[in-house]
């Protein structure tokens, strides 16, 4: 408990940074957005793709579908796996069902398809261009988009952790599609706030044109 006392100032100041800096990022992201034409394709990543991507592309797939985009979800570990008991749950009471998910592996052609990925954080962002080719412009960190105010760009792992956990990640992720939807052009704007329909979601059926 001290030693957790102790460390609680130093997390602080080493994501000072990122609270600084979070009004002039999320205005050039949003920027950037609007500049763009409608993507035709888009991959959401995170680390293990059973927690925060799966829940993300549901949401934005229930959005965007309709219009015809693409969105799949992928991560960089152990594919095959469904969602944590916790995050059906969390899904669940915000009208998505990810009971049907398995994890998928980001590959080049996942990467190659997506006009527009986007990552949990700053380090999944340079591991996808490392490993990709994708330039930083087209690989957005979806923290960036929050409205309110932040402690750290990462969006949190609620992986191995409470429903409570689950619950302040996917509200987050949440609130950051509501404003990723809102920069697309006009006729996509305020979609995301209609009826919640139950959405499911799997790699299967939700896999980008080329993908395994």
């Amino acid at each position: 408990m001290v030693d957790e006392l102790l460390l609680a100032p130093a997390r602080r100041l080493r994501h000072a940074p990122d609270r600084l800096l979070h009004p002039l990022r999320r205005r050039a992201a949003i920027r950037a957005l609007r500049a763009r034409p409608l993507p035709r394709a888009i991959l959401v990543v995170c680390h293990g793709n059973i927690c925060r991507s799966p829940f993300g592309g549901a949401l934005l797939a229930r959005a965007l579908g309709p219009a015809g985009v693409l969105v799949a979800s992928a991560g960089f570990v152990s594919p095959g796996r469904g969602v944590p008991a916790e995050g059906n749950i969390a899904a669940a009471r915000r009208g998505v069902d990810l009971s049907q998910h398995r994890s998928q592996l980001v590959t080049p052609v996942l990467a190659a398809a997506a006009e527009i990925i986007i990552v949990m954080d700053a380090r999944q962002q340079r591991m996808v261009c490392e490993r990709f080719g994708r330039v930083p412009a087209d690989v957005m960190l979806l923290g960036d988009l929050d409205p309110d105010a932040i402690a750290t760009r990462a969006i949190h792992d609620p992986v191995e952790q409470p429903l409570e956990a689950f619950e302040k990640s996917y509200a987050r992720i949440e609130r950051c599609v509501d404003v990723f939807l809102a920069a697309l052009r006009p006729p996509l704007r305020g979609r995301s706030s209609g009826p919640r329909v139950t959405q499911h979601t799997s790699g299967h059926s939700l896999q980008l044109r080329g993908g395994k």
